[in-house]
């Protein structure tokens, strides 16, 4: 008998990486997706596009397929947007998770949340830990906390078990060049370095040089998807075997500078990356490096892949679906 958990979002960038290591880990991913970012080509298995909001349809999915947890990876996630659409951020990562926590908590199926460091905003030291102030500094910030503490509620009050997995800056493909990163519009930085070298756009633009960092540039914690991925299986098992909820961050505890990145996807792809500085964008706080040492020592979790293997890996995989990629961006 075949154990199916459902992937809200695994048509995306990470949700898809998780499905098929669930897969080749012998689970049934049961892909569930509105296709509003996803991409079909990404889906392995059956997929059955829906809302998580569409209470009807994901009610009668979940008695369908009888999972045995929820992965929610249904989320908006682009930063400016959500400072100038804060409705949509609203209706889809706050109303929507709520019906879908709702429909969990009837049937008492565990939920793996897909969060952020986003939760925490400018921290007042790093390396950040779970117990830091959350304090978020955007719209998009801010959903991911409502839901982590409708989580927090629902499970001390109802019974609900979760584990909720706060990412810092998800990069990579999959090594066999199958799955990687294709978003638009395009907002994360080692994808846009590969996209100016490929001549997908005119030139990189960084966000600002006068912090007070070694080169003046951010300095941002990166992870391989496919490291997040397994992440996602850990938690898993540990709510499968009836242990306790518990909020996890997701990072490499080493971070690179805006130049550090430019200079490392260079030296990968035997390119210059064409770049120019500009402006500070609002909100984008110094330094962003995560604590890891709790998934590390309760659930065993450990990165495998450091920043040329990620960029390495987008890059094979950019390559490899360059006439996609052209299409997508063409204008952009």
């Amino acid at each position: 008998m075949s154990v199916k958990v459902l992937i809200a979002g695994g048509a995306g960038y990470i949700g898809s990486h998780t499905a098929s290591l669930l897969a080749e880990r012998g689970y049934e991913p049961v892909i569930y997706d509105n296709m509003s970012t996803g991409h079909a080509w990404a889906v392995r298995g059956d997929l059955i596009k829906g809302d998580i909001g569409d209470r009807r349809l994901l009610s009668a999915v979940l008695d369908d397929t009888r999972p045995v947890a929820i992965m929610h990876f249904a989320g908006k996630i682009l930063v400016g947007e959500s400072m100038e659409r804060p409705e949509l951020y609203y209706a889809n990562n706050v109303a929507g998770s709520i019906v879908l926590l709702e429909l969990a908590l009837e049937r008492g199926i565990p939920v793996i949340f897909s969060s952020s460091a986003a939760v925490y905003g400018t921290p007042e030291k790093v390396p950040i830990a779970e117990d830091s102030p959350l304090r978020p500094e955007s719209v998009y910030g801010e959903t991911k906390l409502v839901v982590e503490r409708a989580l927090e509620w629902c499970a001390r009050l109802r019974g609900l078990r979760y584990v909720s997995l706060r990412y810092f800056n998800a990069a990579g493909a999959s090594p066999s060049g199958r799955l990687g990163e294709l978003h638009v519009p395009e907002t994360h930085l080692i994808p846009l370095c590969l996209h100016a070298v490929m001549g997908l756009r005119e030139k990189l633009v960084v966000f600002g040089d006068d912090y007070p960092t070694p080169d003046g540039t951010c300095i941002r914690d990166y992870i391989h998807v496919d490291d997040l991925a397994e992440a996602h299986i850990l938690a898993l098992e540990h709510l499968l075997a009836g242990r306790e909820s518990r909020v996890y961050n997701l990072g490499s505890e080493k971070g690179y500078s805006n130049l550090e990145v430019i200079k490392a996807v260079g030296k990968v792809v035997g390119r210059e990356v064409p770049w120019e500085m500009g402006q500070r964008r609002p909100g984008d706080p110094p330094v962003l490096l995560a604590s890891s040492e709790r998934i590390r020592s309760e659930l065993g979790w450990k990165p495998r892949y450091g920043l040329e293997e990620m960029i390495g890996h987008a890059w094979n995989f950019l390559r490899a679906h360059e006439a996609l990629a052209k299409k997508l961006y063409s204008g952009k």
